[in-house]
C-alpha cells in the first residue's frame, strides 16, 4: 500500500513559478512510474507529465506544459515533483501525483495509488 500526498500548491501570479511535491509512504516508489494530473472546475482530468520508474526515468510531457513543467523523482527520498516555470491562468486546477502507465500520447493510466491533491491558482 502506497499513501501519495502533495504539497506546493499556492496562489500565483502569471510568469510565476511552483514545485509541487508528491511525498510517498508505505512502500516504495522505486518500482511505479509517477504521473501528475490536473483537474480544473468544469473540465476533465488531464495527465501532464509522466516519468517512468525509477529503473527508466524516462519522461513525458504534453504539449501544453512541454518546456515550461519539469516532472523529476528521488527515490532515495521517496519523492516525486512537478517544477512549473511560465505559469498561466490556465494552469489553474488541483493537481495531484498517481502511479501511472506512461505513454507518448498523454494518456496516462493511474494504476493502483493517487493523492488527494493541491490548488494551483494563476491570477494577477
Amino acid at each position: 500500500q502506497v499513501q501519495l500526498v502533495e504539497s506546493g500548491g499556492d496562489l500565483v501570479q502569471p510568469g510565476g513559478s511552483l514545485r509541487l511535491s508528491c511525498a510517498a509512504s508505505g512502500s516504495t516508489l522505486y518500482y511505479y512510474a509517477i504521473a501528475w494530473f490536473r483537474q480544473a472546475p468544469g473540465k476533465e482530468r488531464e495527465g501532464i507529465a509522466c516519468i517512468n520508474d525509477g529503473g527508466d526515468g524516462s519522461k513525458f510531457y504534453i504539449d501544453s506544459v512541454r518546456g515550461r513543467f519539469t516532472i523529476s523523482r528521488d527515490d532515495a527520498k521517496n519523492m516525486a515533483y512537478l517544477q512549473m516555470n511560465s505559469l498561466k491562468p490556465e494552469d489553474t486546477a488541483v493537481y495531484f501525483c498517481a502511479t501511472a502507465i506512461c505513454s507518448f500520447d498523454g494518456q496516462y493510466h493511474i494504476t493502483d495509488y493517487r493523492g488527494q491533491g493541491t490548488q494551483v491558482t494563476v491570477s494577477s
